[in-house]
């Protein structure tokens, strides 16, 4: 029996053929590997900068304390963290209301972290969630608009402390006690509607 991974590109070569039912095929990709989750991408702020100038083993001693203060925030929170990519961690939640919560927490874990520390030192959290129907690949891959979009709010355009949503991630968190969203001025392309999350 082929692998997910496998059957999936077995299926995208098959779409590749001149006289192929596209609409048939993406449909039976979507029936294999489609599933609501809610997609969280991390990023450090002025991590790059920093190890240009501090060098390779402040980046190992940032990596290190980044897993060490949050994936067990992540953990308690039934997140999957699917990988880790440098600074950047790419998790999955089942519901995005636990999703919310996570990044709100992982972000406070971090304020008496930093308070103690020299600049050089601290970590600093940009967040980006998305919530939607994707296409899920074995147990490292995910594929979608909500996840295109968690990735550009995470790594390019949220800046530290932030936690950057979508408009479909907002919506299933609008009765979340506690906070509200500000919508964003400059939207990334491919992104409908981005908000800041607020704490009130």
């Amino acid at each position: 029996m082929q692998n997910s991974e496998d059957r999936l590109y077995g299926l995208i070569a098959q779409r590749l053929l001149p006289d192929a039912n596209k609409a048939e095929i993406d449909q039976r990709i979507w029936d294999l590997f489609g599933e609501e989750w809610c997609v969280m991408m991390t990023d450090l702020a002025g991590f790059s900068r920093r190890v240009a100038e501090y060098g390779i083993i402040h980046f190992l001693q940032t990596i290190y304390e980044s897993k060490r203060l949050l994936l067990h925030v992540i953990e308690q929170h039934e997140g999957f963290l699917l990988k880790t990519d440098g600074d950047s961690f790419l998790v999955i939640f089942r519901k995005p209301q636990k999703a919310l919560q996570c990044a709100m927490i992982m972000q406070q874990t971090l304020i008496p972290y930093n308070a103690a520390k020299v600049e050089q030192e601290k970590v600093h959290l940009c967040v980006g969630l998305g919530f939607g129907r994707i296409l899920r690949v074995g147990n490292a891959e995910v594929f979608g608009a909500e996840v295109n979009a968690a990735c550009k709010l995470g790594e390019d355009t949220a800046k530290q402390g932030e936690t950057l949503v979508t408009s479909a991630f907002k919506e299933a968190c609008a009765d979340f006690a506690g906070l509200s969203y500000k919508q964003i001025a400059h939207t990334p392309a491919g992104v409908d509607a981005a908000y800041q999350v607020i704490l009130n």
